[in-house]
């Protein structure tokens, strides 16, 4: 696993821990469909004990194929947004869900870099879903700074910390 500073690594073992006690409360499972964060949530929960009472599966999709062929992503939304995008997020994120049996989904999509970014989309550009079951829906664009492991440590957290919130705001 990616290295990051003690401080960071220690709020993503907290959030993973509170994603963690809030879904078991609630007794929701969760899935994660990843791209640029390749398994680094799903391991994060994981590492939580007890996580197996919530914690349903985790769908690596780094390649358009595997976005489309595991979780349903049409082909046609990541030609015309590139899957570096919203539309494909919260496609990942409902494909998760239609996947699975899970109540929540976790999507993450994102150029971490060194290369592959764009005046439009640069290095460090992240979009993150967040979906219920309910039909609830939230995408959020992230633009991060630092290197590569930077730009995928700051996901892993932003992508549970707004699954902490997500869920708080939906269940009011």
């Amino acid at each position: 696993m990616p290295q990051m500073p003690k401080d960071q690594s220690d709020r993503l073992c907290r959030v993973a821990e509170q994603v963690g006690e809030l879904l078991k409360d609630q007794g929701s499972r969760l899935t994660t469909v990843e791209s640029c964060t390749g398994g680094w949530i799903a391991q994060s929960v994981t590492a939580v004990a007890g996580s197996s009472s919530w914690f349903e599966r985790g769908f690596i999709t780094y390649s358009n194929e595997a976005k489309h062929e595991l979780v349903g992503v049409p082909d046609l939304l990541i030609n015309e947004n590139g899957a570096v995008s919203g539309p494909v997020a919260r496609a990942m994120a409902r494909g998760g869900l239609d996947h699975s049996p899970a109540d929540v989904a976790v999507a993450v999509t994102g150029v971490a870099g060194p290369d592959g970014g764009s005046a439009e989309k640069p290095v460090g550009t992240v979009f993150v879903s967040w979906a219920l079951r309910s039909g609830a829906l939230r995408t959020e664009r992230f633009l991060f700074e630092g290197d590569r492991a930077a730009v995928r440590a700051q996901s892993v957290v932003e992508a549970l910390g707004g699954l902490i919130r997500f869920i708080r705001d939906e269940s009011d």
